[in-house]
Formats: structure tokens, C-alpha cells, sequence
């Protein structure tokens, strides 16, 4: 049940994969919101943070922001593992695209721009074929 710990075969076998759909980050105040089933949620001193489908929040009235893409490390990463995120976050950031990662049990999540998710997906992928 271990995950991968070695930066180089994390790289090699992150298989990037792109969930369908558009995220948003938004606040939930006493609670989730009924019909709105969140894919990230986290627990701030501010309230709470939920990333949702975007369908999801507009019907139940949420404000947000920011509109992303889904993106899934296949790979099953350690959370003990060193460097995976900041591999990713430099070769993003290098290209110019905002990244929030959140890490699961099995693997690392990443939202980017909705808009520039395609972009993304090449970067990760040719970070993926340099590691090799």
C-alpha cells in the first residue's frame, strides 16, 4: 500500500490525466450546501473551502473566482515522497500557468486555469518524457 518515493520513476510515471469538467474553489459556511458534492474540501480557521463542479456551485448560488481543470497523477505517490510537487509547480510555473496541487492517499491532484488545461497537460507530459 506504500506509494512511490523516488523523484525520477514519480516522474516517468506520472501518466497525467485530465478529469472532465470545470472546478471552482468557493466557501461553504455551515456546512456543504445540499446537491453540491465537493472533490476537495478543506478545513480553514476562515471557514470552509470546497473545490466543486462549477454546474454544482452556480445552482447552489456559490461565489467564486477562479474556474480550473482537473488533472490527475496517475502515479501512486508517497506522501513521504520529495519533489514531486515542486517538479511539477516549477515546470508549470515555467510556463506561465497557475497550479494548486492537493495530494490524496494515492495521488496528487492538480488544478490549473481551465482555460489553459490542454497547455498543462503538454507541459506535464514533457515533464514526464524529460524524466525517462
Amino acid at each position: 500500500m506504500t506509494g512511490e518515493t523516488d523523484l525520477r520513476t514519480l516522474l516517468d510515471d506520472m501518466r497525467p490525466e485530465l478529469n472532465p469538467g470545470r472546478y471552482v474553489f468557493t466557501m461553504a459556511e455551515g456546512g456543504v450546501p445540499s446537491g453540491v458534492t465537493p472533490v476537495v474540501m478543506v478545513a480553514e480557521q476562515e471557514g470552509l473551502t470546497l473545490v466543486v463542479p462549477q454546474a454544482e456551485a452556480d445552482s447552489a448560488g456559490m461565489a467564486y473566482d477562479y474556474v480550473a481543470g482537473w488533472i490527475t497523477l496517475r502515479v501512486h505517490s508517497a506522501p513521504a515522497a520529495v519533489g514531486l510537487t515542486a517538479a511539477v509547480s516549477r515546470a508549470l510555473a515555467d510556463a506561465d500557468l497557475s497550479c494548486n496541487v492537493v495530494a490524496g492517499f494515492h495521488h496528487d491532484h492538480l488544478f490549473v486555469p481551465h482555460e489553459h488545461t490542454e497547455r498543462a497537460m503538454e507541459v506535464l507530459r514533457r515533464l514526464a518524457r524529460d524524466a525517462s
